[in-house]
């Protein structure tokens, strides 16, 4: 085997592992088998466009579907303005459905960035099935009080249906471990809440308008976007792999026909947009997460 097609084969060998590792931070266990053999339908509305206001204008936008491909981003703008609850709360369904439509765009950006969308779609999944669980299980639903004593949570679902229900619901079975790894819905929230903080920060630096007449590559604007986010949670062979797989992304240009637009102008009203649905949820999140001490679990 010549030098060239062993460098191939262990950059492969790299991605692969990179994509196991993604959002562990590290050497993580393995989910078990049935829970990532596991697959919910999604079923959003159908959907011709998506309206967005414009703050600054008070003017209602739409953003319109792209022809003939897989990833929408009007669908998912979307699900992100749908996921917003009462005044600090996340619902699930449209939180999820927002990673299936992230998921599609990082599938087309490649098969090396695609590696990682798979643990993402774990991740998802899992977070179905614990729902589902919860469902065909009294005991695990919110009980009547929880209705009365807390404004947010829902008169008539379990305790999936947002993220502060979920939380409440595992605190208050002992589903979560601050101190050894488990598999509780609040410890797999964290792994996509914090690969949504990287998405959003790429997205808005794509979003940006020329400094100076140019405009940095979207692999450069990942690379950086990841090294304030995710790379704090990663460890250095995971580093070294994410830096292989931003290498792999394709040019600015891609991106315009991803969204359908003709120019860094209309990408940046678009992706701008989109970056601030993502930031309420994140914030929201964010809120949650830090107010039960969950920021760091292992």
């Amino acid at each position: 085997m010549g030098v060239k097609s062993k460098a191939a084969v262990a950059i492969l060998v790299l991605l692969l592992f990179l994509g196991s590792l993604w959002l562990q931070g590290g050497l993580d266990y393995h989910w078990e088998s049935c829970l990532k053999a596991y697959h919910q339908e999604n079923n959003p509305h159908q959907l011709n466009n998506s309206s967005v206001v414009d703050e600054g204008s008070g003017i209602l936008q739409v953003l319109e579907t792209c022809p003939g491909q897989t990833f929408q981003v009007s669908l998912l703008t979307h699900h992100l303005l749908s996921a917003p609850a009462y005044t600090s709360d996340v619902l699930l369904q449209p939180y999820l459905s927002s990673w299936d439509e992230l998921v599609k765009f990082m599938e087309a950006l490649g098969p090396m960035v695609g590696l990682i969308s798979q643990e993402i779609q774990t991740k998802t999944s899992i977070i179905r099935e614990l729902a589902l669980l919860a469902q065909k299980s009294p005991e695990a639903e919110l009980g009547q009080n929880e209705k009365e004593n807390n404004p947010e949570s829902s008169p008539h679902t379990g305790g999936y249906h947002s993220v502060r229900s979920m939380i409440r619901m595992e605190l208050d079975q002992g589903l979560v471990d601050f101190n050894h790894q488990t598999d509780s819905g609040c410890r797999t929230l964290l792994r996509l809440h914090r690969a949504l903080l990287w998405l959003k920060l790429f997205l808005g630096k794509l979003a940006e308008m020329p400094a100076n007449g140019r405009l940095k590559n979207p692999s450069e604007l990942c690379r950086e976007a990841y090294k304030s986010t995710l790379a704090k949670h990663h460890t250095w062979f995971v580093r070294r792999a994410a830096e292989i797989a931003f290498i792999a992304l394709p040019d600015r240009t891609f991106f315009f026909r991803l969204v359908c637009v003709q120019n860094q102008e209309d990408l940046s009203r678009v992706l701008n947009k989109v970056v601030q649905a993502t930031g309420e949820v994140y914030n929201r999140t964010q809120k949650a997460l830090e107010e039960h001490g969950m920021l760091d679990l292992p």
